[in-house]
């Protein structure tokens, strides 16, 4: 019988999604490049015809690529050779992208002197939703690829905000995000959700797939932040520094920028931070609601 869900890059996620599986009784097989942590040793190479490497894949009636696919043909190559290389020929297997909302409302971006960080040219003073014109790239080109190979392969993508949980929080980065308060003046809004609401969707997906079929979604945990909110809140001290005087001078910023500005309170209104996502639309389809509505670490 084939298993229920293969991951085809066992990543950071995976670390959400492994115990939703196994709390839900879904079986699941993944991979990664080493094959550690009893994974399957997999690579995919976007260039290559051969199905050598796809042989030792088990079937699998959802398939979630967690990597980015960016050569033309890449995703149709993958997904046919998976499909070819199959032990149960009548699988007609579902396929999960994962991707990223950047494509929505930023315009562009350049490299940083720090090669960590990218500048992110501002995107327009609007809301953006799964229907909202976006910016193509290599990576939405391969999306829709694969988009395009529904109805008869089953497929979509979910397009996410910025991760965060356990160890990946965005306190870490307030430093290096807002190093002056003039690089702080310019952030706008900022978009997360929390991987365990990426794992719930994924299942969630997986469960219904038919509401998927041939569509890119857009998620987030329901939030607009505003930079300025989480630099005055946070600051760029340690993460443990919280009701510490010793936080960085961004709070001071903050506070300055508001009484230059005319900005009376905290958060600004998504009519001035730039870029808005609106994600209802994926919630209300499979009628759930993200569990970690509100950043909090």
């Amino acid at each position: 019988m084939p298993l229920d869900l293969l991951i085809l890059g066992a990543g950071w996620t995976s670390s959400f999604l492994l115990p939703v599986c196994r709390t839900r009784r879904i079986s699941f097989a993944a991979t990664t490049r080493s094959g550690i942590d009893n994974t399957i040793k997999f690579l995919f190479d976007q260039d290559s015809d051969d199905s050598e490497p796809f042989k030792v894949l088990p079937d699998a009636k959802t398939v979630l690529i967690t990597f980015p696919i960016t050569a033309l043909g890449g995703s149709q190559r993958l997904v046919q050779l998976y499909k070819n290389t199959r032990t149960e020929k009548d699988l007609n297997p579902a396929f999960i992208q994962l991707g990223a909302t950047s494509i929505w409302g930023e315009q562009g971006s350049r490299q940083h002197k720090d090669p960590a960080l990218k500048v992110i040219t501002p995107a327009e003073n609007k809301w953006y939703d799964r229907h909202s014109l976006y910016n193509p790239n290599e990576r939405s080109n391969a999306e829709d690829e694969l988009l395009a190979l529904s109805p008869v392969t089953p497929t979509t993508v979910l397009d996410l905000a910025g991760l965060y949980g356990e160890d990946r929080t965005m306190r870490r980065w307030v430093g290096k995000v807002a190093p002056t308060k003039e690089v702080l003046r310019n952030k706008g809004s900022i978009h997360m959700i929390h991987g365990l609401d990426v794992a719930r969707a994924i299942v969630a997906v997986h469960n219904d797939f038919s509401r998927a079929v041939g569509q890119r979604w857009l998620l987030t945990d329901g939030r607009v932040y505003d930079w300025w909110d989480l630099a005055s809140a946070w600051g760029s001290g340690p993460l443990d520094s919280t009701d510490s005087e010793d936080r960085g001078p961004q709070a001071v910023w903050v506070r300055e920028l508001m009484r230059e500005t005319g900005v009376r309170a905290l958060p600004r209104s998504s009519e001035i931070l730039g870029r808005a996502l609106d994600s209802r639309e994926f919630w209300e389809t499979f009628n759930i609601t993200p569990l970690k509505g509100r950043m909090e670490d």
